[in-house]
């Protein structure tokens, strides 16, 4: 019998570091079951405001090239002038984030179902040190020690972390999951499958601000109502 199998695109992780991610989480999560420390999972997403077009989509107009025959200097500057004409509004791919996409970075409490999250348009190292300011401060009291978990990416492990995780090297730190492993022990990840499909992304909303009118709700409701039940 023939499988059609359709690619996601991730890459799976090695089963030694899967296995040992999940033992370190097993101790820390034991830790957080007793009251030593508050467990926090934390990752980030991004939502479209219309559907992403499949790749290729840009190739519309015949690519201008140079003919293989020797050519002047006047007839060189117009072909590579009809070159910048035809691909000019197409190179403005990188520009296109501008005002059609969000970022939203959220923190779940180990046991619970409480997400605290940021909406905006862009993250960067800057923006989440700025985060980890109030998760410390809603989650972290005297005493309290507060452990977050996140994927290995450049976003956390970036040199301008330093200074704040140095200022808070006992209340507060930083756990990394061995690389690829974040869509099989982050439980955040289900928990975005679930937000975008209540959201609607990727659905033609008017304008950014629509779309982050919509975050913001379902994300308000779920504190109310939960729309991911977290299985600890």
């Amino acid at each position: 019998m023939l499988r059609f199998d359709r690619p996601t695109g991730r890459l799976a992780p090695a089963p030694a570091a899967l296995a040992s991610a999940s033992v370190e989480l097993a101790a820390l999560e034991y830790q957080a079951r007793r009251g030593a420390l508050i467990l926090l999972y934390a990752d980030e997403t991004i939502l479209w405001r219309f559907a992403l077009p499949r790749a290729g989509w840009w190739r519309t107009a015949p690519r201008y090239r140079l003919a293989p025959r020797p050519l002047s200097r006047s007839q060189i500057r117009r072909e590579e002038s009809l070159k910048r004409q035809t691909w000019a509004r197409y190179r403005s791919w990188s520009r296109v984030t501008s005002g059609v996409l969000l970022s939203v970075i959220g923190a779940v409490q180990y046991g619970t179902s409480k997400v605290f999250y940021t909406v905006g348009p862009q993250f960067d190292t800057e923006g989440f040190r700025q985060y980890i300011h109030p998760v410390r401060a809603i989650f972290g009291g005297p005493g309290t020690k507060v452990v977050m978990v996140g994927e290995r990416s450049g976003l956390h492990r970036a040199h301008q972390l330093a200074s704040t995780l140095a200022h808070w090297h006992e209340p507060f730190a930083l756990s990394f999951l061995p690389a690829r492993c974040g869509h099989h022990l982050n439980p955040l990840a289900g928990f975005w499958r679930v937000l975008k499909d209540k959201i609607g992304a990727g659905r033609c909303f008017p304008d950014l601000q629509q779309l982050y009118q919509r975050v913001r709700r379902v994300l308000m409701d779920h504190h109310e109502r939960p729309i991911y039940a977290f299985h600890w």
